[in-house]
């Protein structure tokens, strides 16, 4: 199910979006993790967390200072996002993928590659 705005309740749209966006290129399984998962309620508690983050503008976020003519400068959306929280992120991306079977068809037994591909190069 794909994560959407709405996913982040009472959190502004624009802002929802962009912070989205930046967590897909950290953990790329976001949008298909299951709606009602303990995965899926993970990681949009991880979301609102970086979310509320960027909006407060706290000490993380803070770039630089200049005291003559009081400038702040912050950092980006996408640097919102601690350490903790990349690697949450993506290890909800190893929790939910599932070892699988091979994938792919195999010729019949009785088929030789010989035939398709012969050694013989002289």
């Amino acid at each position: 199910m794909v994560m959407t705005p709405e996913d982040l309740a009472g959190v502004e749209a624009n802002l929802a979006r962009r912070v989205i966006a930046s967590a897909r290129t950290i953990a790329p399984c976001l949008d298909s993790l299951v709606a009602g998962s303990e995965e899926k309620l993970t990681a949009i508690a991880i979301l609102l967390a970086v979310a509320g983050e960027v909006r407060a503008r706290g000490s993380r976020q803070v770039a630089s200072q200049r005291v003559g003519a009081a400038s702040v400068a912050y950092r980006d959306v996408g640097s919102a996002f601690s350490d903790d929280d990349r690697s949450s992120l993506r290890g909800l991306c190893a929790a939910s993928s599932m070892p699988s079977l091979p994938v792919g068809s195999f010729p019949p037994p009785a088929l030789s590659i010989g035939r398709l591909w012969p050694e013989d190069c002289s």
